[in-house]
């Protein structure tokens, strides 16, 4: 029986519970609506639609008073461990273009999303999807979302192969069973998929200490599902790519000195959605929980998914996040019940080498033989835009090698399996299509992530994957400006307070809270081991150099030898940062800018910078400008400050 009391009062369960309890186990009302000859679903049936993957969302920009809104679908991959194969990744991007808006992206889980897709369109393109080895059950909705596991396809590290292998097979444990999927998107047919592996089945069939329901369509969640999204990562020691403390529950790989899987390090209560003005919801990182041995993982795993689902808040969903169980519990009491669920006492956390931040970029071996490369993708966007064809190019790569994927969680794509024979062939392709080396890539650019916001997230009241190119030229030219030219750091941006790309954990962390504005987090480690805090609660981006420049000058002038941006920040701390920006005075407030070439650089300039009082010269008087500038050891924009002043005054006393 699900509880749904959190104290000594009985409340109201949510409206959603209602829903989920007379939805026949995720048929109705969806499958209903789609016989419909409607261009959108209910909101009753928008909420049952996340279980199959897909999102209801609303064009802005393409709003017109008094009309429809212009209604589309988004539907989401379950990829555990990214892995996309082949024919799955060609499906996509024909997709894309036959029923999509012509891109794919790929998202901070690993998975890829299709935007654009009318309700008409729906059907025939999730039976695509799974005809090709896709699947799009579960990526949305109160269950487990996708499995993440590092991208890395090494062959000579076994721990990275685990990591994958439990992702997958984590996944499929914890996969809703009912037949409302197949059902409503193939009519019924089964399609034809990997097999699961004979541990998972028989762990699914135990029933442990109540973790089952004598339920045959969902043993496992029931009727009611889980409380809200669960987000679980597999890793490997020392290897933090998946942001494991962003997690419901992060498992770390442990192995012998054989190599030879031995258990895993449990982390549990992570999570990073929150609420403006609504101090009740937060981020939180997960904390360490104990170890399991490699036989009782998946006992384990339903365990804690038994605990959350009995005892998580199904009142309240800002409260009903398993990181709001574990705070409001404690970790000791937690513990506790999730021992009850399994049976016996969790074993002690084994020590863990410093975790990194690792994006595996580039060319690399794949120790046997073959080689992977890392193609970065600017938001996870997978689009032909002017010089960068990159949809074109990984389409090309992929139909003629045959090359399957694994999307990281940073929104970038691996291509593996790579004979060393065609390596230049490849290489050829990238650089037609103006895909970048690592090493051409700034790192401020490298080490971003945006979610899409608007115009179509629903949640979004700021720009976000749109926004933050240019707002990272502008974050570029003031380090320049302030002598930290080779300085780089973790930048992440939100539409909304939800954190679909996680900028809690980011060195510097934009979080819309209005048109053109954002809360500002500064001060999490560049490894995302910490989280960021609040430095601002309203930025509006006009201001940015305003803002960012006296934190920039005190990060320079104070820092402490190869310190990160992140770790200044959290070691001296808010407080201090506010003084000194408080007292800072700036050397001018004007800066020089060469002419913009054409009048899309010059209106882009308008639009981005409107709050920098920015003073337009001419290239070869900037020229002769940084020449006088160097020949007098003084800032360019001191000499251009004092060379107006003195003009001015000229007119003044003429």
């Amino acid at each position: 029986m699900v509880n749904t009391q959190t104290s000594a009062t009985v409340r109201k369960p949510s409206k959603v519970e209602g829903l989920k309890d007379r939805s026949h186990f995720l048929r109705e009302p969806v499958a209903s609506e789609l016989l419909q000859d409607t261009t959108h679903f209910t909101e009753d049936a928008i909420q049952i639609l996340k279980f199959h993957g897909s999102y209801q969302q609303d064009n802005r920009d393409n709003r017109l008073k008094g009309q429809e809104k212009d209604y589309q679908m988004m539907l989401r991959t379950r990829s555990p461990g990214g892995y996309i194969p082949p024919e799955l990744y060609l499906t996509l991007d024909r997709l894309a273009d036959e029923y999509g808006n012509h891109t794919l992206r790929a998202t901070t889980r690993q998975g890829f999303q299709l935007h654009g897709i009318l309700k008409r369109n729906l059907k025939a393109t999730i039976a695509a999807i799974v005809h090709s080895m896709g699947s799009t059950l579960g990526a949305c909705g109160d269950l487990n979302r996708n499995v993440m596991a590092p991208a890395a396809p090494y062959r000579n590290r076994p721990e990275y192969e685990y990591a994958r292998e439990y992702a997958n097979n984590i996944a499929d444990l914890l996969t809703p069973q009912t037949g409302a999927y197949y059902e409503i998107w193939l009519d019924g047919e089964k399609a034809i998929s990997a097999e699961e592996s004979p541990e998972v089945i028989a762990a699914r069939q135990r029933n442990g200490n109540g973790t089952i329901f004598h339920e045959p369509e969902e043993p496992l969640y029931g009727k009611h599902y889980m409380p809200r999204k669960f987000k679980i990562s597999v890793t490997v020691p020392g290897d933090n790519s998946v942001d494991l403390y962003s997690q419901d529950v992060s498992l770390v790989v442990l192995t012998n000195p054989q190599g030879e899987l031995e258990g895993f390090n449990v982390f549990a209560g992570g999570g990073l959605g929150r609420t403006h003005n609504k101090e009740e919801t937060f981020p939180r990182i997960a904390d360490p929980i104990g170890y399991v041995s490699q036989a009782d993982v998946y006992d384990l795993m339903k365990a804690i998914v038994a605990t959350q689902r009995d005892y998580g808040d199904r009142t309240d969903r800002r409260h009903a996040r398993m990181k709001y169980l574990i705070e409001d519990w404690g970790v000791e009491r937690f513990r506790e019940k999730v021992e009850s669920y399994f049976g016996k006492p969790i074993e002690p956390f084994k020590p863990l080498p410093e975790f990194k931040y690792l994006d595996f970029l580039g060319w690399h071996e794949q120790g046997d033989g073959k080689l992977f490369v890392g193609i970065s993708i600017q938001n996870g966007r997978v689009k032909d835009e002017g010089s960068l064809q990159l949809k074109t190019a990984i389409r090309e790569l992929v139909q003629t090698f045959n090359l399957p994927m694994l999307l990281t969680p940073s929104q970038d794509a691996i291509l593996y399996n790579i004979d060393p024979a065609n390596k230049a062939q490849i290489q050829t392709i990238l650089t037609r299509c103006g895909i970048q080396g690592v090493e051409e890539i700034d790192p401020l650019v490298r080490y971003s992530m945006a979610c899409p916001a608007l115009p179509t997230c629903g949640l979004a009241t700021a720009e976000s994957e749109r926004a933050i190119p240019a707002i990272l030229d502008r974050i570029r030219a003031l380090l320049d400006r302030v002598g930290l030219e080779h300085e780089h750091f973790i930048t992440r941006m939100t539409g909304c307070p939800n954190g679909c790309a996680r900028p809690y954990l980011a060195e510097l962390g934009f979080v819309g809270n209005g048109p053109d504005t954002y809360q500002i987090w500064l001060g999490a480690a560049p490894n995302q081991t910490r989280l960021s805090q609040v430095y601002l609660e309203k930025l509006h981006i006009n201001e940015l150099e305003t803002a960012f420049e006296p934190i920039f000058v005190y990060f320079k002038q104070s820092r402490q030898p190869g310190e990160s941006f992140g770790d200044f920040c959290d070691r001296v701390g808010l407080p201090l940062i506010h003084q000194y920006v408080a007292q800072y005075q700036p050397e001018s407030v004007a800066a020089a800018t060469i002419e913009p070439s054409t009048p899309d650089q010059s209106e882009a300039l308008k639009a981005t910078n409107k709050a920098r009082r920015r003073v337009t010269i001419q290239e070869n008087v900037y020229a002769r400008l940084q020449e006088a500038a160097l020949r007098e050891g003084k800032p360019a924009s001191q000499l251009a400050n004092a060379a107006i002043a003195a003009y001015l005054s000229s007119l003044e006393q003429g």
